[in-house]
């Protein structure tokens, strides 16, 4: 997909490659699992800043260069003073929940490319793109929180009702289990899923026809449909609040152990089936 003729900065944990000017990957590259965390949210945000402000620039994609995982779950074993003390985005809203709504709605057109688990923020990373293509075969997006007894945070209850109607967004959050990549398509959580061969062939030539197009008649076609489909930002911020204050109780605290016991946070089983492992924390 890359060549020796494209840009790109790398940090630590993300991968920033100019295709062209008009089209943008971003790879997320923080083996072994791909974990989101403080560390990683000045990053993300100095991406979506560039998006946001680049005059060029009409496609993002977003993918992953680590096998298993688009992107995962928050770090639990971060301070949580690290993620407390970050002041709030542009927005007003604390930095994850930010620089998702910025995302959202910014002038570009951003793709989601889920070959492995977007799991927690991974998958609110690819619901706040505008749309999400996924390997019918390695994909797989779990909204694990309630089942560790945590509140999810990064804009879910929001944008999963919207996008796949009241009672599948329940399941999703409250069963708290793997969605594989051909349900998700059934229900609507992904555009599509397609055999992990053709992923992306596909992804790159939709992102790669797009970027032919005019930016201004792009940009100004998204913000009316924005109008339509998307969730105000006072849904989404206190969201954020109420996952970090959940994250605190006795009864989250348990589950985490007894998830940690078992192998979270570590390659292994316990991230490779997470939902099955949170569904046997209460049994």
């Amino acid at each position: 997909m890359k060549d020796q003729s494209q840009t790109a900065t790398l940090t630590k944990q993300i991968l920033l490659a100019r295709t062209l000017p008009t089209y943008w990957r971003v790879t997320i590259d923080h083996p072994p699992l791909n974990i989101f965390g403080p560390e990683t949210i000045p990053q993300l945000n100095e991406i979506v800043t560039a998006l946001e402000t680049d005059e060029q620039v009409k496609v993002v994609v977003f993918d992953s260069a680590v096998e298993g995982f688009f992107l995962t779950h928050y770090d639990f074993l971060a301070k949580p003073e690290d993620s407390t003390r970050l002041p709030p985005g542009p927005t007003g809203s604390q930095p994850l929940p930010d620089m998702l709504v910025r995302l959202s709605r910014a002038p570009v057109v951003s793709i989601a490319s889920i070959r492995g688990r977007a799991t927690g923020v991974g998958s609110e990373l690819a619901l706040a793109c505008d749309m999400r293509f996924a390997s019918r075969e390695k994909a797989i997006l779990p909204q694990f929180e309630v089942g560790a007894g945590v509140v999810p945070g990064g804009g879910p209850m929001a944008r999963l009702p919207r996008l796949i109607g009241r009672g599948r967004a329940l399941e999703v959050l409250l069963g708290a289990d793997d969605i594989p990549g051909d349900l998700a398509e059934l229900y609507g959580y992904v555009n599509r899923s397609l055999p992990d061969r053709d992923l992306d062939a596909f992804v790159d030539s939709l992102a790669t026809r797009i970027a032919s197009f005019d930016k201004q008649a792009i940009s100004e076609t998204k913000r009316f449909v924005d109008v339509a489909s998307l969730p105000p930002d006072f849904e989404i911020a206190p969201e954020w609040d109420a996952c970090l204050a959940s994250i605190a109780r006795p009864a989250a605290q348990e589950r985490i152990e007894k998830l940690m016991e078992r192998g979270f946070h570590k390659p292994g089983d316990a991230e490779n089936r997470l939902g099955y492992y949170v569904g046997q924390l209460g049994r």
